[in-house]
């Protein structure tokens, strides 16, 4: 399905030591109700191995994601090890988030109008 072919582009743009949320990945997709599909395809491995999947979070900062790795503070780990700061299992979005860019943005519309996707 297009959706996760372009999930899978849009995460592997999240930079290193910054978080994304499932409705921001949704709306880069182009779905911007979709944020629950986004954690969804991240949860059962739809949308590729290259995605970061530790690096996407919900609205709220919040670690969200934890059932779908191999141990409950894998994610926590994950991002500490990219220097992001993680406190009471929540990420400060203020300055860690990926605030991407309109460029940025419609450099991954080129690429999923490239692809066909």
């Amino acid at each position: 399905m297009d959706f996760y072919r372009r999930l899978a582009l849009a995460g592997e743009a999240i930079p290193f030591g910054k978080v994304a949320t499932y409705g921001q990945l949704a709306l880069l997709c182009g779905r911007p109700r979709n944020s629950r599909q986004v954690g969804y395809a991240l949860n059962r491995g739809m949308a590729g191995e290259k995605l970061p999947a530790h690096r996407v979070v919900n609205s709220q900062g919040l670690l969200t994601g934890a059932p779908a790795f191999d141990t409950p503070d894998m994610q926590k780990w994950l991002l500490e090890g990219e220097g992001v700061e993680v406190k009471d299992g929540k990420v400060d979005l203020k300055k860690y988030g990926w605030h991407n860019t309109m460029e940025e943005a419609m450099a991954l519309k080129e690429c999923f109008d490239r692809l066909g996707i």
